[in-house]
């Protein structure tokens, strides 16, 4: 129920002008999101790369609705990657784009040659992409896209989320040698027809899923906070006889650090999902609606005065 409220209130323009103009919200937002320009982007990635950490980077910005905004996404990653090359952050900062932020929601071909640019330039930069899922609508969009990328750039990675009653099919279909998959528990609200509803089923569907990737023949990178999927995920390693380089953890910039940094120490690579960009609300309020336990922290900053 908590998590239907939330995922409702990031649709609800009155609410987030309501969060956007409260006294505190600009400390949340600065632990889940790096900052707003490219250099605070930079500046994060530069102090989790010398901390041991890998890092993929979003620049936020969803509600694509024309060509111009599309194309200013598109150059905002192209930039980005110059940027971290420079510094010599790549290969251990990759990018992750969401194909509705390049203009796939109203004209395919478009958002298919932005991110196909961005492709490039993110291997001319010695680094990969990875693209985002989102509803369940553009699921089969998406995939085609990543097919379609992946003849000329193979280390294209892709998104699949436990909630779809698909996944699993899904993780067998991309199970294969040198395919990235990420596998989240995922964050919008969908239909019971096409999705599980209760915690419990996701998470059984999660471990159908990773075993399914663990046992290809893929790069299996498991993107969850859960201290239960974790320890699941480490068993599922040496089980299958997976050494770090062979698959990988992902969690999101400003939850779980000491976990983040203790699974690095361990030997396994982390990967800290990273967002910058002034369109943060949407991002947020689905993070708070992944791990409602966030709310505490949010709730506290926006009364506290300390």
């Amino acid at each position: 129920m908590l998590r239907s409220v939330i995922l409702a209130a990031s649709r609800s323009s009155q609410v987030e002008r309501l969060v956007a103009t409260a006294p505190y919200t600009r400390d949340v937002v600065r632990r889940f999101v790096a900052g707003a320009a490219t250099d605070d982007a930079l500046s994060a990635t530069r102090g989790l790369v010398d901390d041991g950490l890998a890092v993929t980077l979003d620049h936020l910005g969803e509600d694509t609705v024309t060509p111009e905004q599309a194309t200013a996404t598109r150059d905002e990653y192209l930039n980005l990657l110059s940027v971290l090359s420079g510094a010599g952050l790549t290969p251990a900062a990759e990018v992750s784009v969401k194909l509705s932020a390049l203009g796939q929601m109203f004209d395919e071909q478009l958002a298919y040659d932005n991110v196909r640019a961005i492709c490039a330039a993110a291997d001319k930069a010695g680094t990969t992409v990875t693209l985002d899922m989102e509803d369940h609508t553009t699921t089969d969009s998406t995939l085609e896209v990543l097919a379609k990328l992946r003849k000329d750039f193979p280390s294209t990675g892709a998104v699949l989320q436990a909630y779809l009653r698909r996944t699993e099919s899904d993780c067998r279909e991309l199970s294969s040698a040198g395919s990235r998959v990420r596998l989240c528990k995922g964050a919008y609200k969908e239909p019971e027809s096409v999705a599980y509803q209760s915690a419990r089923e996701v998470d059984k569907s999660y471990v159908r899923c990773m075993n399914i990737l663990m046992s290809g023949d893929g790069y299996p990178m498991l993107a969850t906070h859960d201290p239960r999927m974790i320890s699941i995920g480490e068993d599922r390693a040496r089980w299958f006889d997976r050494g770090p380089e062979r698959f990988e953890f992902q969690m999101l910039y400003g939850i779980r650090p000491e976990e983040q940094a203790r699974l690095a120490g361990e030997g396994y690579t982390v990967r800290t999902y990273v967002p910058y960009g002034d369109q943060w609300y949407g991002y947020l309020m689905r993070r708070l609606a992944e791990r409602p336990a966030n709310l505490v922290f949010f709730g506290r900053a926006l009364v506290s005065k300390k």
